[in-house]
């Protein structure tokens, strides 16, 4: 039987470490009842102890994302345990090894296109029929693009066109959630501190075939502007929101 939250209930995948972590625990502190699903109960039951030790509380759940079957159960378990669900942050990602098109692989292929794009296409149809049929109506999923959504790195064509579909996503939910009260939008992150930048610090490809060490920010500042994504009321929406370290080479990029 549900136990019906007082608080607003959210969502984060990929919510074990980095960016996902960092998001959940802004969330918590913002009063949400935080959910966090990934792969890993280790990794799942670490963030939830360091949550512990700072006064914050998180459920989590263990999924992939990418299997249809597991993304129910996960989401049926949110909608038993809490009785609705008010935010979904779709943050699961990964990538592939830096290949040229023509030596990747299917697989290689699949996996992150079935992680990042499948994977929040999964997640926002079971969070759309939960939000769809909840009282009050509504609610709000925040997907997380890259600068890669709008400019790719070399070597990195599963990534962007995972992310170029992510843009895709967000705009077919956000125009499709308008009738129940269901805001869509995305954040475009660009060298936070996590494990997935961490190429970024010794040295990264870029578009004339070099490669160069590039700045990098503290993951809280994405954390934050997350955390005002999700505060807004329902009649207001974030489309877009790019958060990037200053001084990397993006805007000219290429």
């Amino acid at each position: 039987m549900a136990e019906i939250s007082s608080k607003k209930v959210a969502a984060v995948t990929g919510g074990g470490s980095g960016i996902g972590k960092a998001c959940a625990f802004a969330l918590a502190r913002d009063g949400f009842e935080v959910v966090v699903v990934g792969r890993r109960r280790a990794v799942l039951e670490e963030a939830a102890a360091e949550g512990a030790r700072k006064g914050l509380r998180l459920g989590i759940l263990v999924g992939d994302v990418s299997d249809p079957e597991q993304v129910n159960s996960v989401f049926s378990e949110i909608e038993a345990r809490f009785g609705r669900l008010d935010l979904l942050f779709n943050n699961a990602g990964t990538g592939a090894p830096p290949l040229g098109l023509e030596e990747l692989t299917y697989d290689q292929w699949s996996s992150v296109v079935g992680t990042n794009l499948t994977g929040a296409f999964l997640c926002t149809q079971q969070a759309f029929r939960i939000m769809k049929n909840q009282v009050p109506q509504g609610g709000r999923i925040i997907n997380n693009g890259s600068l890669a959504a709008h400019v790719p790195r070399p070597n990195a064509a599963p990534y962007t066109a995972s992310k170029h579909g992510i843009t895709g996503l967000t705009r077919a939910a956000a125009l499709e959630g308008r009738r129940y009260k269901i805001a869509c939008g995305q954040i475009d992150i660009g060298n936070a501190v996590s494990e997935m930048s961490a190429s970024a610090a010794g040295g990264t490809g870029q578009a004339d075939g070099s490669s160069a060490t590039e700045p990098r920010f503290d993951v809280e500042h994405v954390a934050q502007a997350v955390s005002y994504m999700a505060g807004l009321p329902l009649e207001a929406n974030v489309l877009s929101l790019t958060v990037m370290a200053t001084a990397m080479p993006f805007v000219g990029r290429g």
